[in-house]
């Protein structure tokens, strides 16, 4: 007899949930697929059924984000501001979970790469000097800059209003810093 396939997306859902939970709290070294599945209310049998082992889990939880955004993002219009508007589709309640864990302080770097190679370079129209030597330093300070602050406002549980946050980002690229100084 098959698995119902809602049965199934709910249960793998469980386990990516209890993942993210755990992969917030302590490195990923540090996690055990038992721990995973207990807190699942699983075993480690069913664990198998959907991954092979937790890093095939991260790969997982960390494509489906990243196809999230590429799919978002090919239905807006290219602008100025890719790096927000990609910021802007993570700015919803079921990503949360898996945004503190990747983005968090056991998230790895390797994720924060992909992220940055999925939004930049082809997607931002910014007026850079094109093929220069300080090009690539241009972006990744814009690129590094709106993840690192989009990191802080989800540490801070989100402690601005999306409109007030999005709206400082911008603020910021084009104002900088100094007219909230005293």
């Amino acid at each position: 007899m098959k698995k119902q396939p809602e049965t199934t997306e709910k249960t793998k859902q469980i386990f990516i949930d209890v993942f993210c939970e755990l992969y917030s709290q302590k490195p990923i070294e540090k996690i055990s697929i038992q721990e995973i599945a207990k807190k699942s209310g699983y075993n480690r049998s069913t664990f198998y059924q959907y991954f092979s082992d937790i890093y095939e889990l991260l790969d997982f939880v960390e494509n489906n984000l990243l196809n999230y955004i590429k799919e978002e993002l090919a239905n807006k219009e290219l602008s100025m501001h890719t790096v927000q508007n990609a910021l802007h589709c993570l700015d919803k309640r079921e990503y949360l979970s898996i945004l503190s864990a990747l983005l968090g302080d056991y998230g790895s770097t390797r994720f924060l790469n992909r992220l940055k190679r999925e939004i930049t370079l082809d997607r931002l129209e910014l007026n850079f000097p094109q093929n220069h030597s300080i090009t690539p330093y241009l972006i990744e300070f814009y690129l590094s800059t709106s993840l690192s602050l989009f990191r802080l406002w989800l540490q801070r549980q989100k402690d601005l209003s999306s409109e007030d946050f999005f709206k400082l980002v911008d603020n910021l690229y084009t104002n900088g810093i100094t007219p909230y100084s005293k």
